[in-house]
């Protein structure tokens, strides 16, 4: 379903990223990845996408570097040739009530998560306006719906990215090129490892349990497909009807 295409996905060394990396391998994408600073992860994650025998790529890059996007960018274009889609998941938390939070953490949260993704936009951006097609996918999350106490930077990021991705996908329509999004509830990872157990927070999900990483990475691989081609500017929950 996307034998020939190149995707590259931010954040994809470990978790809802790794689970992204290794859904559109094996639907027949070329996979570059950044990932922050964790190589035993990103190693990790190398060896299960080449398995999948496509070409695969890591490549360390801190996203809210704007000089640093552009230098692995243009690496990554000369190693693969062309980019056709682009998954936005690098994010990171600073977790503490506003008034308690230090103003270098809420600029840490908005520069790697919201600042980032425009960042790596930009330049895949001429690429796809070249070939008029291409997509952008932005994982989001129900935090930027619905906020969350205790997480005021988290939540301003991830509405951020509704915001980018309805104005991205307004001016780059015409050329072919869609931009969704994508908004995860609590999923199981190794950051909400200590949480899914007998947790009260499950008696605000109807569905009873988190989301496991590979649903949420089979979203975004449909969103990825022609069979969304249709589709654009939408903020897709996947959260078990959490923000119902």
């Amino acid at each position: 379903m996307l034998n020939g295409k190149v995707a590259v996905v931010t954040g994809g060394s470990r978790g809802i990223g790794r689970e992204i990396c290794l859904e559109l391998a094996k639907r027949g994408a070329d996979v570059a990845f950044l990932y922050a600073g964790n190589a035993d992860a990103a190693g990790e994650t190398l060896s299960l996408l080449r398995e999948q025998n496509v070409r695969a790529e890591a490549y360390q890059c801190d996203v809210s570097d704007a000089s640093a996007v552009r230098e692995v960018f243009k690496t990554l274009l000369a190693a693969f040739g062309t980019v056709d889609l682009l998954v936005n998941n690098a994010g990171v938390t600073r977790d503490k009530l506003a008034m308690m939070m230090k103003e270098e953490d809420f600029e840490r949260v908005l520069s790697v998560n919201l600042q980032g993704a425009f960042y790596c936009a930009k330049q895949v951006i001429p690429v796809m306006v070249k070939k008029r097609s291409g997509k952008i996918i932005n994982i989001s999350s129900v935090s930027g719906l619905m906020g969350n106490a205790g997480q005021c930077n988290y939540a301003a990021s991830k509405a951020g990215l509704i915001g980018l991705t309805k104005s991205l996908a307004r001016e780059l329509a015409p050329r072919g090129i869609t931009c969704n999004a994508v908004a995860p509830g609590f999923v199981e990872t190794d950051m909400t490892a200590s949480l899914a157990e007998n947790n009260p927070l499950l008696d605000n999900i109807p569905l009873k349990r988190f989301a496991k990483p590979a649903e949420v990475a089979k979203l975004v691989a449909f969103l990825a497909s022609p069979d969304a081609d249709y589709i654009t500017g939408e903020t897709i929950r996947i959260d078990g009807g959490l923000a119902i």
